[in-house]
């Protein structure tokens, strides 16, 4: 029996035989798949936890507002497949999320943030199922029930834009108070994203990518990116869902600021004394 020779060849019993008899005694069925033996078992204990199947998972935790190249790099480092595979995968597979976002070229936005336990031999499309189900589950219990694409995009802006979950109420409403005006949105991830998907980021914007054609360059265009720039957790997806009633139209975000504070507010002229504090505020660090 391969099971037994392969179980005698790593040590873990002695006779072949003897456990050939063990499993006509005990039968069913001993499931494949990769097991971690950290202690010396007995052979009734080894039998058990291959009926059980008790297999060796590796875990991966995805954090909120990663992309698809992050947990690509992410399940690579986790010895669960070839980035390019993942990446490919993620591109192949829209069918996953058809009655959710019917046009999306990717499953970005949909693989949910969180710590996920793999088989060491588990496809890339296997792992895409299981964060999908995932974003399921969750979109059910924050009462998603439609609009998904406009939501969960910008819930990835806020995701990306400030990591303070009370704040991002209040970046939607920016968002969508400027979308109700026919303004940009002149969001920096949307730009970093679209570089990323055109692979030419260069770990910081440049005017070139500001000037970038790319749909998703949203000081080009107005109105959302074509889709999600990332995975966005469940705060910023009720952000999206429930934005502040506000009539903020800018802010410098938490990201950018020294104080880790996002400053927010109605007009070019508030915004402008916000961004020469926040150069100031640079100064002072010695970081300008």
């Amino acid at each position: 029996m391969a099971i037994a020779s392969e179980l005698k060849r790593k040590g873990l019993i002695r006779s072949q035989d003897a456990f050939a008899a063990l499993r006509l005694l005990k039968g069913g069925t001993l499931k494949a798949g990769e097991y971690r033996f950290d202690h010396p078992a007995r052979m009734a204990e080894v039998y058990e936890r291959l009926q059980r199947g008790d297999v060796y998972t590796r875990s991966v935790t995805i954090p909120e507002g990663a992309n698809l190249f992050d947990i690509a790099q992410r399940l690579e480092a986790a010895e669960l497949g070839p980035r390019e595979q993942f990446l490919a995968a993620a591109r192949k597979e829209v069918g996953l999320i058809s009655d959710l976002d019917p046009g999306a070229t990717s499953l970005e936005g949909y693989l949910f943030p969180d710590t996920y336990h793999f088989e060491r031999n588990a496809t890339a499309e296997q792992m895409l199922m299981a964060m999908v189900k995932r974003f399921r589950q969750v979109a059910a219990e924050t009462g998603l029930q439609s609009n998904y694409r406009h939501v969960v995009t910008m819930a990835s802006l806020i995701e990306r834009e400030t990591p303070i979950a009370s704040e991002r109420p209040l970046v939607a409403s920016v968002f969508e108070n400027r979308l109700a005006k026919q303004m940009p949105l002149m969001t920096d991830p949307s730009v970093i994203y679209a570089a990323l998907l055109e692979g030419r980021y260069r770990g910081t914007i440049y005017e070139s990518d500001l000037q970038a054609e790319s749909p998703y360059n949203t000081y080009r265009h107005e109105g959302l990116p074509p889709g999600p720039i990332c995975n966005p957790g469940m705060a910023s997806l009720k952000a999206a869902m429930n934005p502040a009633h506000t009539d903020y139209l800018y802010f410098v975000a938490a990201s950018a600021n020294p104080s880790g504070q996002s400053r927010f507010s109605a007009t070019l002229e508030e915004h402008s004394q916000d961004v020469q504090a926040y150069r100031k505020a640079l100064r002072k660090a010695g970081i300008q």
